[in-house]
């Protein structure tokens, strides 16, 4: 379908909005009371650190919710306040955060059950108003909702809509767009819907078999097997990769992204010469400011001498695994933890290493004086972070 035209024609329907509905100021101070903190702003206007007894914290300078967050949170809240009697439905979870999301639940807001890994769409009717969440959704469930009747509030985060309009430019080009994401993940599946031939790629590592492959051919059932679920459909590896553009999931390790593209530039340059470049090869900036300056600041608190690093955020926001990651590289033991509540009893912690099931440890904060590296995700409330500083004040008063 020509997504490009579905999308404008959505955006002139009375039923749909990605604009408030002129609450704001009465949301703002609602969001204040739930998710700010005196206690962080204390740590801001301390040049990011504070010392009690024997526990020092250093907090990275950028963290927590960002512009995008923030706007698709307080959307979800005027939208309750809007239609305060309507069936209100959400296509997955605002944000990646439990307490944000439970908050939701608590208003009488309804989250579309996924079975099997489809969302359940059958109970939503006409006339119910439904919130898509600030990753976006794809354009088939955008288009099921608009024809059930649906008021559609639309949070999509304005980084996640220009790749889309990078993916949208590389299918009116006829270029394949590499997607650097996670293939099941909501963001990578709205891109997806928008572009026309793709291939999701998770790293590096990946993409350098594309590359291989793009330069030196190679078995091409292999490469679907390996790429399977993560393609458009149809695609083919010996057909699909004379044209490539390079755009990506936004919450993916900005270096990573950065090198994933120079990669691409550099295969289509040396296969088909600096004159043909431009006629095989696209790309876009597309990494979020908001992404970029979380990593950019977690790069310089783990320069500082600390003994260790709590990450804080949803265990399935990818943003925030990917700030462990930075933690873990440089050899700090790391504890990602999605609220204040893994914390304890005692001093023990509930956390869940990278690509692995939750687990508890014991003991987790060391004898003696300790420096300890505070960040967190781009979808975790400042209350949130607060209470897991507190609590570690707490074990060691």
């Amino acid at each position: 379908m020509d997504t490009k035209t579905f999308k404008r024609n959505l955006n002139q329907s009375e039923h749909y909005h990605r604009k408030g509905f002129g609450h704001q100021a009465e949301v703002a101070g609602v969001m204040n009371q739930e998710y700010q903190s005196s206690l962080i702003q204390e740590l801001r206007g301390n040049q990011y650190r504070l010392r009690r007894g024997p526990v020092t914290i250093h907090l990275a300078e950028s963290f927590g919710f960002c512009w995008g967050v923030e706007r698709a949170v307080a959307m979800a809240y005027e939208t309750r306040q809007h239609f305060p009697t309507e069936q209100i439905w959400i296509t997955n979870e605002i944000i990646h955060n439990p307490e944000v999301n439970q908050r939701l639940r608590e208003m009488n807001v309804g989250f579309i059950e996924v079975v099997d890994g489809v969302k359940n769409f059958a109970v939503v009717a006409a006339g119910d108003v439904v919130i898509l969440p600030a990753f976006g959704a794809s354009v088939s469930e955008m288009q099921y909702l608009n024809d059930v009747g649906c008021t559609i509030v639309d949070t999509t985060c304005p980084w996640v809509s220009k790749v889309w309009n990078s993916v949208e430019k590389h299918k009116k080009k006829a270029h394949t767009s590499i997607i650097h994401g996670k293939y099941k993940h909501e963001e990578t599946v709205a891109t997806s819907s928008f572009a026309g031939t793709y291939l999701v790629v998770l790293n590096l590592e990946e993409a350098q078999y594309v590359a291989d492959y793009i330069l030196r051919g190679g078995d091409r059932s292999e490469f679907l097997t390996k790429f399977a679920h993560a393609h458009s459909e149809g695609f083919d590896p010996d057909r699909d990769l004379e044209r490539v553009g390079v755009a990506n999931q936004t919450t993916m390790l900005k270096s990573e992204t950065e090198a994933i593209g120079k990669l691409f530039e550099a295969t289509m340059l040396r296969k088909y010469g600096p004159t043909a470049l431009n006629e095989h090869f696209m790309s876009f900036n597309t990494i979020c400011d908001a992404t970029q300056e979380r990593q950019d600041a977690m790069f310089d608190l783990v320069d500082l001498d600390l003994d260790l690093m709590v990450v804080i955020g949803g265990f399935n926001s990818s943003n925030t695994t990917h700030l462990q990651e930075i933690a873990i590289e440089r050899g700090i033991p790391s504890y990602h933890i999605d609220s204040g509540d893994r914390i304890g009893p005692g001093n023990r912690i509930e956390h869940k290493p990278l690509d692995a099931a939750l687990t508890i440890m014991e003991n987790w904060l060391p004898a003696g004086e300790i420096t300890v590296g505070i960040t967190s995700g781009a979808s975790t409330p400042d209350k949130s972070v607060e209470q897991v500083i507190e609590k570690i004040f707490t074990l060691k008063p």
